[in-house]
């Protein structure tokens, strides 16, 4: 349990129930997150980004993250999964403020910050099992409201054809530590359309429990195979 280890915090999230899971997959040794820490909850961002840390000291090569994310691209319906490509920080407060970690440089570039490579092994394993991918960058903003009509249209006109409440912070300090990260959303709703729906974090959780099992199936084929990318082994 979180609560068990020192310094880690405890996700207040109904949904997360917070367990750090050790374990082979594949013959490929992983480290799991059975729930993560939201800014919104009231953490600092260093309190959110400490089990990318943790991780790091650990040896962590490859970090993939998943979240529920409400759709402003016309062209996304609830239940699709959105493969992070890029993604906007709208958060107030940035992962990397205060005295700079040796894990990186002061000013780390940000280009290629979702591995090119694991994306291509995503869009392969997706073709192999016909499972439909979208693709596009992330709107990382703070809540723990969802977003206003308004809010959703703006963030579409800045680029966003997701949006959510975390993902962001943790995949920077990860790229500031040189570990490759992969990211995949699944659309839980939609919004910024002429039609507003309400929407509720139950609501949120059904539809993100119905894609679930697609984006296990990718993401378990990506750890399998993920090994062999280095190695120029996977075409």
């Amino acid at each position: 349990m979180y609560s068990d280890i020192p310094n880690f915090p405890v996700s207040t999230v109904e949904g997360h129930s917070g367990k750090l899971i050790f374990g082979k997959l594949g013959g490929v040794d992983i480290l799991a997150m059975q729930g993560r820490f939201h800014y919104y909850e009231g953490y600092t961002m260093k309190e959110v980004t400490f089990p990318v840390r943790v991780m790091y000291e650990l040896g962590i090569k490859t970090l993939f993250v998943s979240n529920a994310a409400g759709g402003m691209n016309p062209g996304f319906k609830i239940g699709d999964l959105m493969v992070i490509t890029d993604h906007i920080n709208f958060f107030p407060e940035h992962p990397l403020r205060g005295k700079n970690f040796p894990t990186g440089p002061r000013f780390p570039d940000m280009h290629e910050t979702y591995d090119p490579a694991l994306i291509k092994l995503a869009s392969k394993i997706a073709r192999e099992k016909k499972i439909r991918l979208q693709y596009g960058v992330y709107m990382g903003v703070q809540g723990p409201t969802f977003e206003t009509p308004a809010e959703y249209r703006m963030f579409r006109v800045l680029g966003g054809d997701t949006v959510g409440m975390s993902t962001v912070p943790e995949v920077i300090v990860a790229h500031h530590c040189g570990i490759r990260t992969f990211g995949i959303s699944v659309v839980t709703d939609l919004g910024g359309f002429d039609n507003p729906v309400e929407v509720s974090h139950e609501e949120v959780q059904e539809a993100a429990d119905k894609a679930q099992p697609l984006m296990t199936e990718i993401i378990r084929e990506m750890i399998v195979r993920s090994e062999k990318i280095d190695s120029g082994k996977n075409n």
